[in-house]
């Protein structure tokens, strides 16, 4: 009996874990796409700002460090969650938690910055692609801090549950697929932008 539960369990992890994979793959179109469409409107400035005159390198490497040491931290939780640790997972969780805050922060700060500056997305197709880009990225972020306050919660009421393990590997997933697309977009838009 505990042989058939096991191949269940097993079945369930592997159709869960692919078609996890399939929505990274997804993902991995749309913000091809937008990277190319960045890619062919960047120079498009209307006579307007450029990346050079709009961008703040050193912010935003300290944006990418927040997001980065957040991928760090979550390789901890997910050592913990081959422990069992559910303490341990969640003090890490919450430090990951923070650090993203921190990145999403950052990034709420330099729109609202450039926009008050009249750097908005309507002024250029440069910007427009800028914002769609950083924007759609942002929302994602936002999307794994969500998520990460809900498995906090659900550690603390159920503890390390089999299904609690799946969904941290899928967090695990999406969080590290965010700070790969996030070099992307700071190696082509801050990068070179300012050059």
């Amino acid at each position: 009996m505990n042989v058939l539960i096991m191949y269940k369990h097993n079945n369930l992890n592997i159709k869960t874990i692919f078609g996890f994979w399939l929505y990274i793959m997804s993902d991995c179109i749309l913000f091809a796409s937008l990277f190319a469409i960045y890619s062919v409107l960047c120079n498009n400035t209307a006579d307007c700002s450029s990346g050079k005159d709009i961008f703040s390198l050193p912010f935003v490497f300290i944006e990418t460090c927040c997001l980065l040491l957040s991928s760090l931290t979550h390789c901890k939780v997910m050592i913990y969650v081959e422990k069992s640790c559910t303490k341990q997972i969640n003090i890490w969780m919450g430090i990951t938690f923070l650090l993203g805050l921190c990145f999403i922060s950052m990034e709420i700060y330099e729109f609202y910055h450039l926009i008050k500056l009249g750097n908005n997305p309507c002024r250029s197709a440069f910007l427009s692609s800028f914002f769609t880009l950083v924007g759609t990225h942002g929302l994602h972020v936002m999307a794994g801090l969500i998520w990460i306050a809900v498995m906090i919660i659900h550690i603390v009421y159920q503890g390390l549950t089999y299904t609690n393990y799946i969904r941290m590997q899928c967090l695990s997933l999406f969080w590290h697929f965010l700070d790969v697309i996030w070099i992307c977009v700071f190696t082509e838009v801050y990068l070179l932008g300012v050059l």
